[in-house]
């Protein structure tokens, strides 16, 4: 009897054996028909390897790739196409450079987004403005009201924003919610449930439960959208959280960046909210009002491009690669994480050693220490081609925004790092304006002032163990 019973145990021990050999073999299968990056696609088949159970694990929940696959049907994204089909602007009536012209059809060819001029743009780099200059467009909503964020969070800022909402639900306006799930984990679910009980139509962004678990967690929606009324918008880098009004729990400030926006751009934030709304197939209940057209006479040109790991390509990551090789005086970055790809990092690294002027400006301390260890580790390299680095003092850096030369502007959900460019769903406004460009630029040597220039002279002389322990985490950048 007990021979049989080591008899069974050997025979299970080697068909798990052989059962997480064909999974780790079809995972190398896998990797290799996808052609990826080769360092990447080693480093994967490498950490299969070499890491039993733990490589598989780790490749199920942050290697696999989403890149092609389909959020809504074909016929769904030309239907939505056909109803949000923006006016065809010519870009002869406007004075862009050839870089710029150039950076409008890629963008239009990654994202189907049109280039307007018809639009009115504001810009807030305090939470506590943005907030009720918000609350204030809310309360005056008469139709719609569509809602998207990565974090709502159920604190005294999130609490006033979904009071408004089921108030404007009960007045009959059709309210609609996205919202990441990772990301407003910290929320309760009653939050959630007490909207939806009120009638605000309430969703999860890629819903995390055990089943799904490695097949969602890697994958976030970072944006941030609002449109009401299909006549104010809302876009940029602030959540809905507390920390953008009051600060960090230190005391520090929380600095960032957002829009908001009238204008025929109106119709481009409602295709991209109606796209992921559609993703979680939800069709029948969305859009029954076409956007309102406003004529601002204002020349503001911009585009809003949406990027995501579906995507056949990196649209953002391509669209800040063009803008980047295409200038000619002057690169200026505020981003919370600097991990660049690869490609982005010898754009700037060429420009600078072009003797463009680039400037680099990332937090001192950071909401995420190994995003910051991070960081720091391309620093070195970045000084050696004559980037100028900063560090921002007064608190957490979350801005998201890039000012190239005189006339071109991005800002957005969408952090200087590999996730933002390949695993989140995220998207920026394409600005093509000097007024635009020029605000942002004064708003960036504001902060300049704020700030610690690196010195390399005192930055290559750091403690190893401190650039020991930054280029280890460095080798994590990809899923950070």
């Amino acid at each position: 009897m007990i021979h049989l019973s080591i008899v069974i145990t050997n025979w299970v021990a080697m068909g798990l054996m052989a059962l997480y050999f064909a999974l780790v073999v079809s995972c190398v299968v896998v990797i290799l028909s996808e052609n990826r990056n080769p360092i990447r696609s080693l480093a994967w088949i490498i950490a299969l390897l070499a890491l039993p159970v733990v490589g598989l694990v780790f490749y199920l929940f942050f290697g696999r790739s989403l890149r092609g696959q389909h959020m809504i049907t074909r016929h769904n994204k030309r239907k939505l196409m056909h109803h949000f089909s923006n006016r065809s602007v010519s870009m002869e009536k406007l004075h862009l450079s050839a870089g710029e012209r150039q950076l409008v059809k890629l963008a239009n060819s990654l994202s189907h987004s049109p280039l307007t001029v018809n639009n009115d743009i504001q810009i807030f780099t305090e939470g506590r403005e943005k907030f009720e200059s918000l609350i204030s467009d809310l309360r005056l909503a008469r139709h719609t009201i569509y809602l998207q964020y990565y974090i709502f969070d159920d604190d005294e800022t999130g609490q006033a924003v979904a009071d408004i909402l089921m108030q404007k639900a009960r007045e009959g306006v059709l309210v609609k919610v996205i919202y990441d799930h990772v990301g407003s984990f910290s929320a309760s679910s009653s939050f959630f449930r007490r909207m939806k009980d009120a009638g605000v139509d309430t969703h999860p962004f890629f819903r995390v439960t055990f089943p799904q678990l490695a097949n969602r967690i890697n994958w976030r929606n970072h944006r941030k959208i609002v449109v009401i009324d299909n006549e104010i918008g809302y876009i940029g880098g602030m959540n809905i959280a507390n920390r953008y009004v009051v600060g960090m729990s230190d005391g520090s400030a929380w600095r960032d960046t957002h829009f908001r926006v009238r204008g025929d751009i109106i119709q481009s934030l409602v295709y991209s909210f109606a796209v992921d709304w559609y993703f979680l197939k939800k069709p029948d209940s969305l859009l029954p009002l076409g956007t309102v057209p406003h004529e601002l006479r204002n020349d503001c040109a911009m585009q809003l491009v949406g990027s995501g790991p579906v995507e056949v390509w990196n649209n953002l990551s391509l669209c800040f690669l063009k803008a980047i090789s295409s200038a000619r005086k002057s690169i200026y970055i505020q981003t919370p994480y600097f991990l660049p790809t690869d490609a982005l990092l010898n754009a700037l690294e060429a420009a600078a050693l072009s003797k463009v002027d680039v400037r680099v400006m990332i937090p001192a301390r950071s909401d995420s220490r190994l995003l910051l260890l991070a960081s720091f580790s391309y620093v070195t390299r970045c000084m050696k081609a004559g980037i100028k680095v900063y560090l921002y003092n007064p608190g957490m850096l979350h801005a998201k925004a890039m000012t190239i030369d005189d006339t071109f502007a991005t800002a957005g959900s969408t952090n200087f790092d590999f996730r933002s460019f390949e695993n989140n769903f995220e998207s920026n406004l394409l600005i093509y304006d000097r007024q635009v460009n020029s605000r942002l630029r004064e708003i960036f040597f504001s902060d300049l002032k704020q700030c610690r220039k690196l010195k390399y002279s005192e930055w290559k002389s750091r403690p190893m163990p401190q650039r020991m322990l930054e280029s280890f985490v460095r080798l994590f950048a990809p899923i950070l």
